[in-house]
């Protein structure tokens, strides 16, 4: 769960209170606010759209970033650079600074003075820029492609967008898809790689409840650390230094300590991540029946044996702790969402809205069989779903030493680019994090019985039909 769902959250996204009790709720893109501001008026809301995304002037997306290029959100609330987040995103740097003499990540931890603050290699802010519609130049690059050229063209027609818009810059870009493939955007970032820690609870109230709790409303949990974004004297991003200062952001939150009362308006601003919201019926069945309960059973197998491992000394469970806090964190996500589909019904209310859906696209044709088409093409997907699953929760799990390996293949395949000293130093720059990253976390016992567990796992629940080549060879000889 990668958004607090604090009061102190509400309020420093909040800002404005009226006396509505009206809520509602969804995912909209910042720069496309404008179009449920009148919606967000009626509610109480009285700042402007340009309060919430300006390229122009400083604006909220000014004081709220990415935390660590993943589903992570930051809040800036000081004009020293200043940061508040989720306990749980910041439990790698929290581990990392952890050890059994001084242990953080049990005791806690706050320092008294900016000389206090610990750093973090490899944790970064990304302060979004703005954000551009590039559909167009896709649809452009794509147009007349084979659908098994479409990933390699897509990709480097994003390279030369982000390549085109960051010219001249600092800045850093990537493209985004939206709606299937059907809206392109680009989001270009400035970034900033010295950050440091500040301080965090013990994960005893930063985790309370532990992942029997997790994704339960309401949860009474301290979910909180807090960090300091650093820039070079210019303000402008730098590796870390002794020499750095504090940053001073273009925009930073106020914070209230006036309290809330039932009727306020609230809102989240930051990086959810995804959702599939707008998933068929057939999607909504598949994932309650097949794919999700794979999902939980792969991730079950990764955190017993952690935990077996992480039993036996401070040292490894400390070295584990934030992988098994990452992996848990979505194996209660996946066996609550198919539990509340279930009780919701929400399989019966999508085929209830794909009725009256077709029933208004019967007279027209541009739509009239879209339903059947969803359930041919699901039809035709759904006896390798659980294969798929396999190969990303299972084989191509984060951590997992064949993900890690193909990864190495894919950066060093890249490599034939020889004529390029510049892509070579970055490709080989990005194998030695890779391998560094892996071998901190690496416990072979564990990796093991992992192995073991989900290649017997694999054989079972895979159809044989399926199985690789390697997998009969393994078995018959």
């Amino acid at each position: 769960m990668n958004k607090i769902k604090t009061t102190v959250l509400l309020l420093m996204l909040t800002l404005i209170f009226t006396d509505l009790a009206k809520a509602d709720e969804g995912m909209w893109i910042p720069m496309l606010i404008g179009k449920n501001y009148d919606q967000m008026k009626k509610q109480g809301f009285k700042l402007t759209a340009e309060d919430l995304y300006s390229v122009n002037k400083a604006s909220l997306k000014d004081a709220i970033v990415s935390l660590g290029g993943g589903f992570c959100t930051g809040e800036v609330v000081s004009d020293h650079g200043l940061l508040f987040t989720n306990h749980h995103c910041g439990y790698e740097a929290i581990s990392a600074n952890s050890t059994p003499q001084n242990d953080i990540l049990d005791n806690g931890f706050y320092a008294k003075s900016f000389a206090e603050e610990k750093p973090v290699p490899g944790l970064y802010v990304e302060f979004l820029v703005r954000i551009e519609d590039v559909t167009s130049q896709v649809a452009a690059s794509l147009d007349g492609t084979r659908e098994a050229d479409r990933g390699e063209k897509l990709e480097r027609a994003s390279k030369e967008i982000v390549a085109n818009a960051t010219k001249g810059t600092k800045y850093e870009g990537k493209v985004s898809v939206f709606f299937g493939g059907n809206q392109y955007l680009l989001y270009i970032y400035q970034k900033y790689t010295d950050v440091r820690l500040v301080g965090a609870p013990p994960q005893s109230i930063g985790k309370f409840g532990g992942d029997t709790d997790n994704w339960e409303w309401p949860r009474h949990t301290g979910d909180f650390s807090i960090f300091r974004i650093y820039s070079g004297q210019d303000g402008q991003p730098a590796d870390y230094s002794a020499d750095n200062v504090p940053l001073k952001p273009k925009k930073f939150l106020p914070i209230s300590l006036k309290g809330v009362k039932n009727g306020d308006f609230a809102m989240i601003y930051g990086y959810p991540g995804r959702t599939d919201r707008f998933l068929t019926s057939n999607g909504v069945r598949l994932a309650t029946e097949e794919t999700n309960p794979i999902i939980v059973k792969l991730r079950d197998i990764r955190l017993k044996a952690w935990k077996e491992e992480m039993n036996k000394s401070v040292a490894t469970r400390l070295k584990l702790s934030s992988k098994y806090a990452e992996i848990a964190n979505y194996w209660k996500y996946f066996i609550g969402q198919t539990e509340q589909l279930k009780n919701l019904n929400i399989y019966d209310k999508k085929q209830q809205e794909e009725a009256e859906f077709a029933k208004w696209a019967a007279d027209k044709s541009e739509y009239a069989n879209l339903m059947k088409d969803y359930q041919k093409l699901y039809a035709k997907y759904e006896p390798y779903a659980v294969h798929r699953t396999y190969i990303n929760e299972g084989l191509l799990a984060p951590g997992f030493v064949i993900n890690t390996l193909n990864t190495y293949y894919g950066l060093r395949a890249m490599d034939a680019r020889k004529d390029n000293p510049e892509e070579v130093a970055e490709i080989t720059k990005e194998l030695k994090k890779i391998n560094d990253d892996y071998i901190k976390e690496y416990n072979e016992i564990a990796d093991k019985k992992i192995f073991v567990q989900l290649m017997a796992s694999y054989y079972t629940d895979v159809p044989k039909d399926q199985h690789p080549r390697f997998i009969e060879d393994i078995v018959n000889k």
